[in-house]
C-alpha cells in the first residue's frame, strides 16, 4: 500500500509542476522559465534574484508560487514517509493468498524491488512527461482545461531574457483588443516608453530593425526590448 501511495504522490507532483510551469506561461514566463519556476517553487530551491522577481512582481504569479510552495511542502512529507515505509520489509508477505508468493520474493528483498519499481516509475513519468509526444499532448490538454476554467488570466507576451533594473526582451502578440493593432510603430510612440522593436514575425517572415513607419497588424509578433513595465503599458490598457 505504501509503494502505491508513493507512485501516486509521483505522478501527482510531475502533474501539479507541469501545471504550475503552464500556468506561469500563461502569465507571460517564456516556457523553460516557466518549468524551472514551478519545479523551484514546488521544491523550495532554485530561485534567483532576477527571476524571483520576476515572480513576486506579478500578483498572478505571485498566487500561483504560493499555491505551489503549499502544495510541494504537503507532496514533500507525503513522498518522504510512504518512500521510507515502502523500503522496510513487510512480514506480511507470506500471508498474502497467492500461493508460493513468498517463495517468489521474499519479505528480506521486498525494499529492493519495491527501490527498483520506484526508479522505473520516475523514469517512466520524467520520460513521459518531458521528451515524448504524449508530454505535448497532456501539456495542451491541461493548459485548454486552466484557460476554460480562467484559473489564470492570459497575456499576450512573453518575457525571453531578463536583464538587471527591470530590463528584458519580450515577444508581443497583436490581437484584436491590443494597443498596437493598425498602427505604426511611430503612432504607438514605444521610443518614448524606452521600448525598442527589433524584430517583428509577420507569418513566415521575419523583419529586423522595423522601420518608424511600419505598421502593426493583427498577428504579427514583436519582439522588444525595453522596461518590462514599460512594455506592459504599451500593449494594455490596464497593466497587470
Amino acid at each position: 500500500m505504501n509503494l502505491l501511495l508513493f507512485i501516486i504522490a509521483i505522478v501527482a507532483s510531475f502533474i501539479i509542476v507541469r501545471i504550475g510551469a503552464i500556468a506561469f506561461q500563461l502569465t507571460g514566463l517564456e516556457w523553460s522559465l516557466a518549468k524551472f519556476q514551478a519545479l523551484s517553487c514546488f521544491t523550495s530551491t532554485g530561485f534567483t534574484t532576477k527571476e524571483a522577481e520576476l515572480i513576486t512582481g506579478n500578483p498572478q504569479r505571485r498566487r500561483i508560487a504560493s499555491i505551489l510552495i503549499i502544495l510541494g511542502h504537503a507532496g514533500l512529507v507525503t513522498l518522504i514517509a510512504t518512500f521510507a515505509n515502502s523500503l522496510r520489509p513487510n512480514i506480511s508477505i507470506p500471508k498474502i493468498t497467492i500461493p508460493f508468493v513468498h517463495l517468489v520474493v521474499p519479505s528480506g528483498i521486498l525494499p529492493w524491488v519495491n527501490l527498483l519499481i520506484i526508479i522505473i516509475v520516475v523514469y517512466l513519468m520524467y520520460t513521459l512527461l518531458t521528451h515524448t509526444a504524449m508530454a505535448k499532448k497532456i501539456t495542451e490538454a491541461l493548459r485548454k482545461r486552466i484557460i476554460k476554467k480562467e484559473l489564470v488570466v492570459p497575456v499576450t507576451f512573453e518575457e525571453l531574457v531578463i536583464a538587471s533594473g527591470g530590463y528584458g526582451v519580450s515577444s508581443i502578440e497583436v490581437t484584436e483588443d491590443s494597443l498596437l493593432l493598425d498602427k505604426t510603430i511611430r503612432d504607438v510612440d514605444l521610443r518614448s516608453l524606452g521600448v525598442n522593436v527589433l524584430i517583428i514575425e509577420r507569418k513566415e517572415e521575419a523583419m529586423p530593425n522595423p522601420s518608424a513607419d511600419t505598421k502593426i497588424i493583427l498577428g504579427d509578433r514583436l519582439v522588444c526590448f525595453g522596461k518590462l513595465e514599460s512594455i506592459k503599458k504599451a500593449i494594455y490598457k490596464n497593466p497587470q
